[in-house]
């Protein structure tokens, strides 16, 4: 009989969207907006693993990259409006579409290194 506590199996993409812990599903994973917590008050789980670098946001650049510039050809191709017009649909597409997508995208990876056990290179 084990004496480890019981963690349900939440999937790392669910965790990392609602920004829950990796392992209980309970606890807080940001502290603010893009700081991680120390740890979950839930289970008490050590974010110190967590290294998410410039994953995010480069993954966030190509998605919100491709969706304003392709909306902004489209909308062109398409309609030839004036340029106040791209001005004031692509300009808040490129700024808010990468801050709404970032927190999300760390979330995903911090939690895909959890449920992956990656941690930084060793030579042996």
């Amino acid at each position: 009989m084990s004496h480890r506590p019981y963690y349900s199996g939440i999937s790392a993409l669910r965790a990392g969207l609602t920004g829950v812990c990796p392992r209980c599903g309970r606890g807080r994973l940001f502290a603010g907006y893009l700081a991680m917590a120390k740890g979950c008050v839930s289970c008490g789980l050590s974010f110190d693993f967590e290294d998410a670098g410039d994953g995010a946001s480069w993954f966030v650049m190509l998605i919100a990259g491709f969706v304003a510039v392709g909306g902004s050809l489209f909308v062109e191709v398409n309609w030839h409006p004036s340029y106040w017009v791209h001005a004031v649909v692509g300009i808040p597409l490129a700024v808010f579409l990468p801050l709404v997508l970032l927190r999300p995208a760390k979330g995903i990876l911090v939690c895909q290194q959890y449920a992956t056990r990656a941690a930084e290179g060793r030579m042996e």
